[in-house]
Formats: C-alpha cells, structure tokens, sequence
C-alpha cells in the first residue's frame, strides 16, 4: 500500500513538472493627463477592445492624471466595472497622481496599486456646465460620494475615506494609501506590480479568480493618433485657441467674398472648437465677449475710431478668455499664456492695417482744372509764344508764360486761362 501511495505520488509530480508553463498575457494602457472625451474614447474603449478580443490575464491602467470630467470618467469606470478581465489601476510612475476623477477610476479598479511617491484623492467633482447654485452644488456632491462609496465596497476599500476625498478632498500617499485600504499594492515598476499581483484572488464578473501572472507577456496599447488629436482638442487652451482662429476665419470671409480659404479654415476650426465646448464648463456670456471683440476688430477697419474698437477688442477677448472656462480647477482654465499673445497678436495686427491705412493712404487724384495744374507734355509746334501742346494723348492751345519752346520740348502747365493753357518749359 505504502508502495502504492509513493507511486501515485511520483506520477502526479511528474504530471506536474512536465506541464507545460504558459505565459500571462498582460495588457498596459498608459494615459497621462487630463480626463476628457478623449481619455474617455482610449481607455474605455481599450478595456472593451481587449474584453473582445483575444484573451488577456490582466489589463493595467498606468495613470498619472488631475482629474477631469465627470462624464467621462463615468464611462471608463463603467467599462472597468463590466470587464470580465480584472483591471489593474497602477498610479505611476514615481511623481505621479491620482486625482478628482482619476480618485473614482482607480477605486472602480479590481486591483488598485500605486508606486513610492505618488498619491490620490481631492475627488471633488468639477463644475460641469451651467453654473450651479449652492443646492445643485450640493445635489451633485452628493451623487458623486455616494458613486465613490458604492465603488469602494464594491471593492472591499475604504468607503469612508472615498467619501471624504469627495466631501472634503482630502489625499493620501502611497503608504497611507496602502495602511487605510485604499490602495492594495505599493509596487516600484511593472515588473514588481506582477510580482505581487501573482496568486491573488480577485473578484470578476461575478467569480473569484485567482491571477496566474508567472512568465509575462506584456503589450502595451499606446494611444492612436485619433485618440491624441481628440485629447487635444479638448484640451480648453486648444479649444479657445480653435475657436478664435475659426471666428477670425469666417469674419475676414464674409468682409472679404470669394476668398475662400480663411472661411474653410475658420468653418473646420470652428466646428473643432465647439465639439471641445460641448463637453468643458463653458461659460456663455465669456463666447460673447470673444464674438464681440472679434466684431471690433472688424469695425476697425471701416470705422475710423483712432484704434479706441482695436483696444476694446483686445479688452473684450483677454476678458472672454479668463472666463471661458467656468471651472474651479486651474487644469480646466484657458491659460492665461495663451490669451494674451493671442489678443495682443491680433490687437497688433489690426493697429498695422490701420496704421497703414492712415499714413500710407494713397492721396485723391485731383480732376478738372487742378488735374490740369502741373502736369507734364510736349510741345507739338513752336510756341512763339503760342501753338499747341500734347497732354495725355489730349492736344491743347497753349501759350508760353514767358520765353520760347521749340516743338519736341517738354512743358509743364503753369494754369488755365479760358479755354487756353499757361505752360513753361519744363525744369524752369
């Protein structure tokens, strides 16, 4: 019997040793910056992209983020929430953070990690839209602590905390983090983040799981150049600049028809401008003021007002531009770097066609008897001191002011007596 056991026990190492040791397939989305359609459209549509495809072991999310929208971070927390795939939230690289909605994000994760000097928290959710009076503020904190707490327990992390990040927003390092159950794993690279990812259980889809991450295969899924150029554009200094740029565009078409090209630059910069619009803070009453400096600019050159509507319009666009953005967080303004070289710019330009049109204006051509005065011909007979002259293709009597020409010598016309011309010979 004893021989027996000793024999089974022998066949099941072998079985063991001899299995074959598949690697873990590991897929990394890298995103660094603001939370926006954009971001949204990458790592929302990333989770699903993987979740449909081949299979995967483990998708991590390396975040370094300020926060953003709330819309869009709903849409990434959702696809995290649905994926079949457990989702790592890996707040790096050192110097890196989680905040506002990246706060959400990496509490919806199935695994949350951070590395040596990163931190999240301050989840205040940022004014989206009109702006709110102190009851709707109130309304829309709530909803969003109530969304946290319902991810942490969810997650089986510190909802109490979640909750205060909201109310109060508050932050914690890693090691806090890491101590108050708000983060699981306190990893120095990738590499590491694995390590101790490996034989933990996790719940997905329902089931518990338990990651199997020996012998990693990672792919790193970067973002497209689609996805890039949408980030950007919704980027709200980008989104002013599109939008001033497509008003300039289509005014100087319209004073200017059949031009054509500032009004198809203007038309798709404008569109580009207000798709990044319709999903930021904006503030209406500051896309006046841009409209009404622009008209000011434009008056300028048909209403002499000495430059006063030039700097009317720098005032109304530096002023449009500070208040574009209604939104408490400084990632979510206008840079004000951007506003003033953009006002001054056009301010400049505007002065320029001015300026010129004041003193390099060219002078009225005289007509009648002034026309007359000065202009240069040619004798066409001897005056002696009368005969005829050719002026412009226009034959003439003249009399000399004094002296003789010879036919052939160049005169000038001094001034008109009736019907007959007073000349000299010209250079006298």
């Amino acid at each position: 019997m004893r021989v027996l056991r000793v024999l089974v026990a022998s066949f099941s190492m072998l079985i063991l040793f001899c299995t074959p040791s598949f690697p873990s397939e590991i897929n990394v989305l890298r995103f660094n910056g603001v939370i926006n359609p954009g971001a949204a459209e990458y790592l929302g549509g990333g989770i699903a992209s993987i979740n449909g495809g081949k299979s995967a072991d483990l998708i991590v999310i390396m975040l370094d983020t300020p926060g953003g929208l709330d819309t869009s971070m709903r849409i990434i927390v959702k696809e995290i929430m649905a994926s079949k795939i457990p989702v790592a939230v890996y707040v790096a690289p050192s110097g890196s953070r989680a905040a506002s909605a990246g706060t959400f994000i990496a509490m919806a994760a199935h695994l949350s990690a951070m590395a040596p000097g990163t931190s999240q928290g301050s989840a205040h959710p940022v004014n989206l839209g009109q702006k709110m009076d102190e009851t709707m503020g109130k309304k829309v904190e709530n909803d969003a602590a109530a969304y946290i707490k319902s991810l942490a327990v969810e997650r089986g992390r510190n909802a109490e905390w979640a909750e205060k990040a909201v109310r109060t927003s508050v932050s914690l390092g890693e090691q806090d983090a890491l101590g108050q159950k708000v983060t699981d794993i306190i990893a120095k690279d990738l590499d590491d983040l694995l390590k101790q990812a490996d034989g933990r259980k996790i719940k997905t889809g329902g089931a518990e799981i338990t990651l199997r991450l020996g012998s990693p295969h990672t792919t790193y899924t970067d973002m497209t150049q689609r996805h890039k150029i949408l980030n950007a554009i919704s980027d709200p200094t980008i989104a002013y600049i599109l939008l001033m740029l497509g008003f300039y565009g289509i005014f100087f078409e319209l004073a200017n028809p059949g031009v054509i090209l500032p009004g198809v630059i203007g038309g798709i910069c404008l569109i580009l401008g207000f798709y990044a619009m319709q999903s930021l803070p904006v503030n209406y009453a500051a896309i006046l003021l841009l409209l009404l400096g622009v008209l000011m600019f434009v008056a300028e050159l048909f209403v002499t007002s000495h430059g006063a509507l030039t700097l009317g319009g720098i005032v109304a666009i530096v002023m449009g531009g500070t208040m574009l953005i209604d939104a408490p967080a400084q990632y979510m303004r206008v840079q004000i770097t951007a506003i003033i070289p953009i006002a001054v710019i056009m301010g400049g330009l505007f002065f320029a066609v001015v300026g010129y049109g004041i003193f390099f204006k060219p002078k009225k051509v005289p007509t009648g008897v002034e026309g007359l005065i000065g202009l240069e011909g040619m004798a066409l007979s001897d005056l002696k001191p009368a005969g005829q002259v050719d002026l412009d293709g226009e034959i003439w009597q003249a009399s000399m002011e004094q002296g003789e020409a010879a036919k052939g010598e160049r005169i000038t016309v001094v001034r008109k007596e009736g019907i007959s011309l007073i000349v000299r010979r010209t250079g006298n």
